[in-house]
C-alpha cells in the first residue's frame, strides 16, 4: 500500500472511508438482535441505531448537501437523525441486513460523486465525515461492552493481553513554564479544536503514566468510596445516589495491576487526586505535556494504520501503561494517545474565534458548562480521530466511556 503522504487528495479520502467501514462493520461480526436493537444504558443508543446514523449522515452531508441529491431514503430520516427521536424511541430498527444495505448503497454512490467532486473545496467536509464515523465506531464499542457488563460477561481473554511484570513507580515530569502553540488548523481538526493559538502556562508537574489500576486500588482499599473527605459536594451527592465501590471497567486481578483504570468519571479521578494530593489537569497542561516529536508521532501513526490491516492483531483492551515506549512526548510522558481518554479540570467551550463547522450542534450545544473535557483517545479510537489536540466531552458523572486519567500539582 503507498504512503498515504503520496497518495492524492480523492485517493486517501478513499482509502480512509473504505479502511474504516471495514473496522466499522467487523463490529457486528458477532452480534445478535438483541445487542442490534437493544439499548444496553439509558444515555446510548443501541448499535443498530448507529450503523444506521452512519449511512444517514453520508447521505446528508455529501450526497444531498454537497452534490444536491434527492433524499435517497426520505422514510429514515426520523429515525437516523441525530435529532429524530429520544435514545429510548431508536430500538424498533430494521434488520441489520437491511440497515447493511442502506450502507452500501449510500456507500457506493458516494465513492462514485466522489470521483468527479471538487475536492479542493470540499476536502474539510470529507475528513469531518471520516471522523464522524470514527467517533460512532468507538460508541458502537462502548455499547458491546456495556451489553457485556451487563451479563456479567465483561472479562476479555486476558492470554492475549500483554502484561509487564515490573511496578509502575508513580513519578511525575516537570514541565517548563512558557509559551505553546495549543489547538490544531489542519483541515482536518474539528471546529472545536480550532483556532490553534498560543498560550502562556506557569510551570507545573504531571504524572508520567496514567494512574494504574494498581495505584487505584490503593484507594479503593483505603476505603476511597467511603470517605466524604475525598470528594467533592457534587461527586459525594451523585456518589450517595449512585453507590459504587470500583470503576466500571474494574478487572482486579494483579497481572492487570499496570493497566490504566477504565471506566471513571470525573467525580472518581478527582477523589483519587486528592487522596494522593494532587488535582486533575487543566487541557492546556495535558496537551502541553502531549507535545510529541513529528518523527515519533509520524511513526506511531503509521503503526495504528497499519494495525487496523489486520483486525486479529487488536487486543480490544488496555495496555499497560508502559508498554510502548516509542510514544514518549517531548516531556518524558507516556501512554497519552490511544490507551484510555483522560479527564481533565477544564470545561468544555469553545476557544477565542471559534467558529461552527458544520453546524452548531456538533459542539456549541454543548458549551454550557456542564461538560468537562477529555483527551487522548481510547484503545476504540480509530487513528483518524485520534490525536493530541483533539477534545471529547463528558457530563462529569458519565463512566461508560473508556476513560481514566493523570494527575497533576
Amino acid at each position: 500500500m503507498k504512503s498515504i503522504s503520496n497518495l492524492s487528495a480523492k485517493e486517501a479520502i478513499s482509502q480512509a472511508l473504505i479502511k474504516c467501514r471495514q473496522q466499522t462493520l467487523a463490529l457486528f461480526s458477532d452480534i445478535n438482535e438483541d445487542v442490534f436493537t437493544q439499548q444496553s444504558h439509558p444515555d446510548f443508543s443501541p448499535i443498530g441505531w448507529h450503523l444506521g446514523h452512519i449511512a444517514f449522515t453520508e447521505a446528508q452531508w455529501i450526497l444531498e448537501y454537497l452534490a444536491g441529491y434527492a433524499a435517497l431514503f426520505p422514510e429514515y430520516h426520523k429515525l437516523f437523525a441525530a435529532d429524530g427521536l429520544p435514545k429510548a424511541q431508536r430500538q424498533n430498527l430494521p434488520d441489520f441486513t437491511v440497515i447493511k444495505d442502506y450502507l452500501a448503497t449510500v456507500r457506493n454512490k458516494v465513492l462514485k460523486y466522489l470521483e468527479s467532486a471538487p475536492i479542493e473545496q470540499q476536502y474539510r467536509l470529507w475528513w469531518w465525515l471520516v471522523q464522524h464515523e470514527c467517533q460512532h465506531n468507538e460508541t458502537i464499542t462502548l455499547v458491546r461492552q456495556l451489553h457485556k457488563v451487563n451479563t456479567n460477561n465483561f472479562y476479555l481473554n486476558q492470554s492475549s493481553i500483554k502484561t509487564e511484570t515490573s511496578k509502575i513507580i508513580p513519578e511525575m515530569v516537570e514541565i517548563e513554564a512558557g509559551e505553546f502553540i495549543m489547538g490544531n488548523n489542519d483541515i482536518n481538526a474539528q471546529d472545536n479544536e480550532r483556532p490553534a493559538h498560543k498560550i502562556y502556562l506557569d510551570s507545573y508537574a504531571i504524572d508520567r503514566y496514567p494512574v494504574t489500576c494498581g495505584q487505584y486500588k490503593e484507594f479503593m482499599l483505603a476505603d476511597g468510596y467511603k470517605n466524604s473527605q475525598y470528594w467533592s459536594q457534587e461527586g459525594w451527592q451523585w456518589l450517595q445516589t449512585n453507590p459504587i465501590s470500583q470503576p466500571l471497567y474494574w478487572q482486579d486481578a494483579s497481572q492487570w495491576d499496570n493497566h490504566p483504570v477504565c471506566g471513571v468519571n470525573y467525580y472518581e479521578a478527582e477523589a483519587y487526586a486528592n487522596f494522593v494530593g494532587k488535582r486533575l489537569p487543566t487541557e492546556a497542561e495535558w496537551e502541553k505535556a502531549a507535545q510529541f516529536e513529528t518523527k515519533v508521532l509520524r511513526n506511531w501513526e503509521k503503526k495504528q494504520l497499519d494495525a487496523l490491516d489486520n483486525q486479529d492483531n487488536n487486543l480490544f483492551n488496555t495496555v499497560p501503561v508502559n508498554a510502548n515506549f516509542e510514544t514518549k512526548t517531548i516531556w518524558g510522558c507516556y501512554s497519552m494517545l490511544g490507551n484510555v481518554w483522560e479527564w481533565t479540570a477544564s470545561w468544555f467551550m469553545g476557544y477565542e474565534g471559534f467558529e461552527y463547522y458544520l453546524y452548531p450542534g456538533y459542539s456549541q450545544v454543548y458549551f454550557d458548562s456542564q461538560h468537562r473535557v477529555l483527551r487522548g483517545g481510547s484503545w476504540a479510537t480509530l487513528p483518524w480521530a485520534l490525536r493530541s489536540s483533539f477534545r471529547n466531552w463528558y457530563h462529569p458523572w458519565v463512566r461508560q466511556i473508556f476513560v481514566g486519567f493523570r494527575c497533576a500539582k
